[in-house]
């Protein structure tokens, strides 16, 4: 039986890596909040949603993706990195079950087509590419104006909430575990709203250098959709 390596502390050094690794995206995500504004955090993804949906080229499209990906990392939120992959291998395969275009690849009734398989590779790139700028530019502290702000905002922290935790389902009771998640859900959205109203927030002022930091976050995006458009 394997016996994890104790240090002096009594914690593992596996122990020590993930708290220096937790600590490390909590000091990105507070770095986050204190230089940046939910709402312009908002608006800069929007931007750089179009960006990436004019973009025509699936080798740039994969860029842009890494690029969200590492914007996602930095801004200090998880990713299961082996979870992005599976779902995207998903994708591309049920997307191989209607071959079209040149045939590169043929093994008894099962055949992979270059139209298939790029196109696969296209749309799976482009919903992960989208769930990565959520995470990077979307936080629970989003607040925007009018009655559909609100509902657009209490979705995407929803959809925010679900995204930055680690969910585990049990087939045999997934209705149980899907009741059990809203329920949990619902509960952080009431705690929040009340401490809300306990205090105000006072949020992080506008200032050059953090518009700098967006504009320079958006100019790599920009620069790739231009040349796609291009060439």
């Amino acid at each position: 039986m394997k016996h994890l390596p104790i240090s002096h502390s009594g914690i593992s050094r596996q122990g020590i890596k993930m708290k220096e690794k937790n600590q490390g995206f909590q000091k990105r995500r507070d770095f986050f909040k204190r230089k940046f504004r939910s709402s312009d955090l908002f608006i800069a993804g929007l931007f750089m949603i179009v960006l990436f949906l004019f973009n025509s080229s699936t080798l740039l499209r994969i860029i842009q993706f890494l690029i969200f990906w590492f914007y996602a990392w930095l801004s200090g939120k998880r990713n299961n990195t082996f979870f992005t992959i599976l779902i995207m291998i998903v994708i591309v395969f049920f997307n191989l079950l209607i071959p079209y275009g040149k045939v590169i690849f043929e093994y008894g009734i099962f055949r992979i087509t270059k139209g298939s398989l790029f196109s696969g590779i296209h749309k799976a790139v482009t919903l992960e590419g989208l769930i990565m700028l959520s995470k990077a530019s979307i936080r629970p502290d989003l607040q925007l104006p009018g009655f559909f702000g609100f509902i657009l905002s209490e979705s995407l922290k929803t959809f925010e909430r679900i995204m930055s935790r680690k969910i585990k389902f049990s087939w045999k009771k997934i209705i149980e575990e899907i009741d059990s998640l809203l329920l949990e859900l619902s509960a952080e959205a009431e705690t929040q709203k009340e401490q809300t109203e306990e205090k105000s927030i006072k949020l992080p002022s506008r200032d050059l250098n953090a518009i700098l930091l967006l504009v320079l976050a958006i100019f790599p995006i920009l620069t790739i959709t231009l040349i796609s458009f291009f060439s």
